[in-house]
């Protein structure tokens, strides 16, 4: 079995604790099912959030989506001027025999600007 990375975005629509768990899981969701996944191939994930997200944490989303025994971190995304904002972003370790060039790099609604080279 191989360590595989999986990447991916969304933009929150405002900053409420509520609506980050909802775009979290949504993402989380996307990014286990579009591989082919579930929770027990996750090793572990990162998550960034812009600055100007700060009504929790990305982590706490996962956690309500049942991802508990996966080990989870948060950082904050640089803060680069003209930047998107309001987004959250991940990168999944994961276990997989899937080849590189098939991962499913997964960002949802506005975030796909972000890597339309990579987007699905």
């Amino acid at each position: 079995m191989a360590v595989r990375a999986v990447r991916g975005a969304v933009q929150l629509e405002r900053d409420e604790s509520g609506h980050m768990h909802d775009q979290v899981s949504a993402l989380m969701t996307s990014v286990l099912e579009r591989n082919g996944l579930t929770s027990d191939d996750l090793i572990s994930v990162w998550f960034t959030a812009t600055p100007d997200l700060y009504s929790d944490f990305p982590a706490a989303g996962a956690r309500k989506l049942g991802i508990v025994d996966v080990p989870l971190i948060c950082a904050q995304e640089l803060d680069v001027t003209g930047a998107m904002p309001r987004v959250v972003r991940v990168l999944a370790h994961v276990e997989s025999d899937v080849p590189k060039s098939q991962i499913n790099h997964v960002y949802l609604g506005a975030a796909a600007e972000l890597r339309k080279d990579i987007a699905q």
